[in-house]
Order: structure tokens, then sequence, then C-alpha cells
């Protein structure tokens, strides 16, 4: 059975956005003023150009649960994590959140994606969310932590705790 849960945009990840995008305009026309355009203008937009499209790129656009693994889908790239390496999942208080430092991510810009530092734990993480809350956290059993927002967070881990429970014989005698 497969099911998708999509994210979900909410006002403040739009506001984040407007934010990054009205600073890298301030950016250009100071630029434009300071050296009249030239040289540095030309790196400060090859470079913008760049950066914003592979955050384009990494914008996570739903979480898909397929009867063999979790599937985190992104614009270009898709996370797979299958149900028989999933050492736990659990729903994180909003607290806990104040910890996470980006370290190769994107705050805001059309959401919330890429490593963070935890700064309680001190170890790296991999964050998928369009909106700063109601996160999930999934550990596998290499102790990687990928921590997701869903609008349906209890559902989310229901099902996937059921199907973690589900054992190989249950299969057979269906």
């Amino acid at each position: 059975m497969r099911q998708e849960y999509k994210y979900r945009a909410n006002y403040g990840t739009w506001h984040w956005s407007a934010i990054h995008i009205i600073g890298f305009v301030v950016i250009a026309v100071a630029l434009v003023y300071l050296y009249d355009g030239g040289y540095m203008l030309a790196w400060f937009l090859s470079l913008l150009v760049a950066l914003i499209g592979l955050m384009i790129l990494s914008v996570p656009r739903k979480i898909v649960l397929t009867d063999e693994s979790v599937e985190i889908c992104c614009v270009s790239d898709m996370t797979t994590i299958r149900y028989d390496d999933i050492a736990s999942i659990r729903i994180v208080p909003q607290c806990d959140m104040r910890w996470f430092m980006p370290i190769f991510a994107s705050i805001g810009f059309l959401g919330f994606y890429g490593y963070f530092l935890n700064l309680r734990r001190l170890d790296l993480v991999a964050v998928y969310a369009a909106k700063w809350a109601d996160f999930v956290e999934i550990t596998d059993i290499f102790d990687d932590k990928y921590y997701v927002s869903c609008d349906k967070r209890e559902e989310l881990v229901g099902i996937i705790t059921e199907r973690l429970n589900k054992t190989p014989n249950d299969d057979v005698q269906q």
C-alpha cells in the first residue's frame, strides 16, 4: 500500500523566501553602485544563480510510504530509508528544534532542508521540511537521523511503527 504526505509551506516559509530574495536584490544593487557593475556583480550573479538552482532542486515535495521503505522525494533527488534499516521513529517537540544550526542547508528559502548540526548532541542530521514545525525524527541502524515535517505526523509515525512491528510471517499467513 502506497501513501503520500505532501509538503505544504506555511506563511512563515513564504515570508523567509521573500526576505532571501529581497536580500539578494539589495546585494546586487549595492554591487552595481559600488563597483559600477563589473566583475564583482558578474561573480555574485553567477554564484547566486548556481546557489538558487541547487536550492530549488533540493526542495522537499512529499513523503511516500511504500511497502518496503520511506521515500523522501525532493525536486531532483529521493532519499530512501528501508523499514529494515529504521531503528526508531518519534515525534519531536518543537523546543528541541531550536538547537539546530544550519551547516549545508537552506533556512527558509522555499523550506528548510539540508544538513544541520544539533548543538545539544553535536551530531549532523538531515532535515527535510516545508515549515519549521511538526517534526518527526527517523533514526536508522547506522545512527543517521532524518527530520521530516508532516501535517499528519501522528498518523505517519503510527503507520511506520505498524510496518516496523509487522513480522515477515504476517505476510505468509495472509
